[in-house]
This record gives structure tokens, C-alpha cells and sequence, in this order.
């Protein structure tokens, strides 16, 4: 496995993503060559020396399952994924639900495999043991981090569940965006916000991935499940032989055995997975997304 990083040069904000539409492909497929890598644009995830590397993982058992060398090419945020695969600098992405939304809906990437949701709640808002915070309801006034603003359980699923009880960003209580779950949690951790929002996974994880033990913080209310947890996006100019190759590789990689060496991305190890979905199927987040202040009705 090579590992590179790609800088974020020219990259879309959420609402312009989101309102590209869906135009027409531009990119011709061209041979395959069956000794090209597989490429992936990625977040970093799980920096700790200690534990296996969730991303590593991936590409050894990518590799494995492909008979081809992985690169991971690491990139700064959700939508810099996306226009890493539509600008063809990579071949496929792993997102989750509203960031793959976000991406079908411009037209310019294909969706090569999608992870049906299951009925478990996404997302929580992570305060202190010691805060006066005890429902959602006490949010009004505080300030609350975010991970990315194209994050599904750090951003698009929490700000509904805020919807939901009756807080709107901006006017009921103040979002700052952190760059990441990380940054969320330092910025919890060092007294910077009163609230994290974040996935439950994560929380369930604990270390390296959640940083607070037992007794040092607790979860504040709980967001609806997402019809799609994630989807494997790919370049429109990838050829047949590739694409075949992939979807086998994806489905042998997230099988129920490697849930656990694949850390942070084991949560889509053994979900259903659907073969070059349709762009219907991301139409259910049309609605949260419009809460959190973007429009997905090109989707329909």
C-alpha cells in the first residue's frame, strides 16, 4: 500500500455541491490496465501508533481481494473526497449517507455499492459529566461543535435531532464547524463549546477514536437511523473490469468477520449492500438535509 496526500486546492462548499445537479458525464472510460493500483481518497483515521490503522486495514484487505496494490491518497475533509473522484485524481471514495447524497447529486460520480442503513440511531451530542446540560432542550444558548459540515453523524443527523426539539442553528444556539470528530472532542475537552456532536458508533468505540472514559462524559439524546449508511464512490471514466473488480473487492472486505480490524469502518462491515444504486435511493435525505440548510431536489 503507497500512501500520498492530496491538498485541498478548489474545492466546492456543501451548497454548491449540492446544487450542481446531475449533468452529463464527460469522462470516457479508457482501457483497463490489469496492473494499475486502486486508488482511494480518504480521511485520516485512527493516527494512534498503537492500534491497527482502520485505512490500512482496508487497503490490505482491498488488496487481497483485488490482486491489485491500493494508494490512499489522504485529503482534508468530506468534499474534498468527492472532488478528488470527480476531478479523476482517484478511483473510488467511501462516504457517508449525506456526503454520498451530496456527491450522486452532481451527476459526476457513479455509485459503485451502497450500505442500506440499519434501524440504530446515528448520532448523540457529547457533553462533560460536570455540565449543567441534562436534555436537549438545555443546547438553548450554548455553543455546540460540529465535525464537517458535510458530516453525516457529526453534522446533518444532530442538527436534525436539534430540529427536532425544537433548537434552530444559528438562532437558538451557536455551531462551529472543528474539522473533524477530533477536533469536536478537543474542543469539548478544552472547554471550548459545551457540546460535541458526534456518532454513537464512535462513542462505542472508545479509544483512540473517543477520548473521554467512563465517568467523564455522557450522550444527550439520540438521532433517527439513516436509510443509507454509506456508499463506495467511483470516477465515471473507470473502466468495466475495474468496476466489476471493486464492487467484489468492497463486498469481501466488509463482511461480518473484519468488523473489528476495520475499527471506525467496521460499521458498514455486513450491511446489505446494493450494486450501482439508483440516485431514488438517496431521496429520503432530501428533508434533513433541508433543515440543515441545504437542497437535495435535483434528487427527485
Amino acid at each position: 500500500m503507497r500512501r500520498l496526500t492530496l491538498p485541498a486546492v478548489g474545492l466546492l462548499s456543501v451548497t454548491a455541491l449540492a446544487l450542481t445537479g446531475c449533468q452529463s458525464p464527460s469522462a470516457e472510460a479508457a482501457p483497463a490496465d490489469p496492473n494499475a493500483p486502486i486508488t482511494i481518497a480518504t480521511l485520516p483515521v485512527g493516527e494512534d501508533p498503537t492500534a491497527e490503522n482502520p485505512i490500512e486495514v482496508f487497503a490490505e484487505l482491498l488488496e487481497e481481494a483485488t490482486g491489485r496494490k491500493v494508494e490512499v491518497t489522504d485529503v482534508p475533509d468530506y468534499l474534498s473526497v468527492v472532488e478528488a473522484i470527480r476531478a479523476d485524481h482517484v478511483d473510488i471514495g467511501i462516504m457517508s449517507g449525506f456526503p454520498s447524497a451530496l456527491a450522486v447529486n452532481t451527476g459526476e460520480v457513479d455509485p459503485l455499492v451502497a450500505f442500506s442503513g440499519d434501524d440504530k440511531p446515528v448520532s448523540t451530542c457529547v457533553v462533560l459529566d460536570d455540565s449543567p446540560i441534562q436534555t436537549l432542550e438545555d443546547f438553548k444558548g450554548k455553543t455546540v461543535a460540529f465535525a464537517d459540515q458535510a458530516s453525516s453523524s457529526g453534522y446533518f443527523m444532530p442538527v436534525y435531532m436539534l430540529h427536532e426539539a425544537g433548537l434552530e442553528r444559528d438562532q437558538d444556539y451557536e455551531a462551529i464547524f472543528a474539522g473533524g470528530h477530533e477536533g469536536s472532542f478537543a474542543a469539548l475537552e478544552q472547554g471550548q463549546v459545551d457540546a460535541a456532536c458526534t456518532a454513537i458508533m464512535l462513542t462505542e468505540l472508545g479509544e483512540p477514536m473517543f477520548p473521554f472514559a467512563d465517568g467523564e462524559w455522557r450522550a444527550i439524546g439520540e438521532s433517527p437511523a439513516m436509510a443509507v449508511q454509506g456508499t463506495v464512490l467511483g470516477r465515471q471514466s473507470l473502466d468495466d473490469e475495474t468496476r466489476k473488480l471493486i464492487v467484489k473487492g468492497i463486498a469481501e472486505v466488509f463482511a461480518p468477520e473484519n468488523a473489528e480490524r476495520l475499527g471506525a469502518m467496521g460499521s458498514f462491515a455486513g450491511l446489505e449492500q446494493i450494486v450501482a444504486p439508483d440516485a431514488e435511493l438517496y431521496a429520503s435525505f432530501a428533508e434533513i438535509a433541508e433543515v440543515a440548510g441545504v437542497e437535495l431536489q435535483d434528487l427527485k
